[in-house]
């Protein structure tokens, strides 16, 4: 066991140092292996968007490879596949982001492009065209999606009257309304050093991974970049809301029931956790899956999730079941809710997940890219580097009163959102 808690990311082999302009840089060396990623995020999340842009955030992001001052779209291309690399950009509700791979050796041209990218996109007028016909064909699929349509209803009533109910994608009229020149001026605004964090996990020593990123980004600087949003405190429900969102045609429906969570870094995030995994995740999908799907065959799938961010979070219910089920799953889960709140988990349920969450960290751990992703989740959580360390011990102190508590804390079965989607 000593080894491998050795093995697994602490403060002696986290390098973070902030750059003078305020780029945070965590390195973590991997000799095993050839090649070095790249991982990152930034302050220019869809929280920016104005109501009747939205989709900005997404679209400028996307939008960063289509052309630099120093390379056109097709430059940027050749130049990651003839040396067999990969850069990509996505957008988020607080912050954008970036990954990366390459081979050691290869890692400054990558970092050249990611600097371009970053700092000097131009929008071309022609690519933002064909990019919007892009966005505008996700926008069509999405609309004949009972999944995304039934989370999209979920987070307009659990989330009303507050960012987070807004979709990232946007609508298709907020799409059609974004001129370049609001690219242009969402870039200048927004993106910066500052907020900006960058991992590099691999074949590269931490020294040398923070001297060849302030190379090229340690020089940026921008005057008046738009500090991070408050975020505005959250209503919560007084009553169980249901909405069923039509869509023709369809031979199945999805539906998703849920409440509040708690946000990432509450003391109550890992009893939290630990009860959704024995609630609608483990093994076949839980308790849910059990009671929806294995026992009654009512459902494709059925399973809970936890999303637990920067702000307040959900604790939901997916499962996807034949129209004509709809109601009788419905019933089957929110009663399977109401015996979680009302007797918690047994000892051997919480033995089992307790053992698959600790067994399964290192695993998670074991490519650059599992390890890029939990620097970047230790930062941006403020975890500590000694989190992972630690993490075993976190597990093994929840007890089932403080799983039945959390749970009582945030299901109300006589409050919930009821999603539909489908005919």
């Amino acid at each position: 066991m000593e080894n491998k808690l050795n093995s697994l990311p602490g403060p002696d082999d986290i390098y973070r140092e902030v750059l003078p302009n305020g780029i945070t840089v965590l390195a973590r060396s991997n000799f095993n292996s050839p090649s070095v990623v790249i991982a990152g995020y930034f302050e220019a999340g869809a929280l920016f968007d104005p109501d009747d842009k939205l989709g900005l955030a997404e679209y400028a992001a996307i939008a960063l490879m289509r052309g630099t001052k120093n390379h056109t779209f097709d430059e940027i291309y050749n130049a990651l596949e003839a040396v067999g690399a990969s850069l990509g950009f996505n957008a988020g509700v607080h912050r954008s982001g970036f990954n990366g791979r390459v081979l050691a050796e290869d890692l400054p041209l990558l970092l050249d492009l990611l600097s371009g990218t970053l700092t000097a996109p131009v929008f071309p007028k022609a690519e933002m065209e064909k990019l919007r016909a892009q966005l505008l064909t996700g926008l069509a699929i999405r609309a004949e999606d009972t999944g995304d349509m039934a989370s999209m209803v979920f987070d307009q009533i659990l989330f009303k009257g507050h960012p987070y109910s807004r979709p990232e994608d946007g609508y298709t009229e907020t799409i059609q309304s974004i001129k370049r020149n609001d690219l242009v001026k969402f870039h200048r605004e927004h993106y910066g050093p500052r907020g900006m964090v960058i991992a590099v996990v691999g074949a590269v020593k931490p020294e040398d991974a923070v001297r060849q990123i302030k190379r090229v980004l340690g020089g940026w600087q921008v005057k008046g970049q738009k500090e991070s949003l408050e975020l505005p405190s959250l209503k919560t429900l007084k009553k169980t809301v249901s909405k069923h969102h039509r869509i023709a045609g369809k031979s199945q429906s999805d539906l998703i029931i849920g409440t509040n969570g708690p946000m990432r870094r509450d003391p109550e995030f890992m009893s939290a956790s630990i009860g959704n995994n024995i609630l609608g995740q483990f093994g076949m999908m839980g308790r849910i899956g059990d009671v929806v799907r294995e026992k009654s065959g009512l459902a494709y799938y059925a399973y809970s999730s936890l999303n637990a961010g920067i702000g307040p979070g959900s604790w939901e219910v997916n499962a996807g079941v034949s129209p004509q089920n709809v109601k009788k799953a419905a019933e089957l889960i929110v009663d399977e809710l109401k015996r979680f709140v009302q007797d918690g988990v047994t000892a051997d349920e919480l033995a089992d997940t307790k053992a698959n969450f600790i067994g399964r960290l290192p695993i998670s751990l074991e490519s650059n890219g599992g390890v890029a992703n939990a620097l970047l989740n230790i930062e941006r959580h403020n975890l500590g580097l000694d989190y992972y360390r630690r993490y075993a011990d976190l597990v093994t102190e929840v007890t089932a009163e403080d799983v039945l508590s959390t749970a009582r804390k945030y299901i109300d079965p006589d409050k919930l959102v009821i999603a539909v989607a489908g005919p």
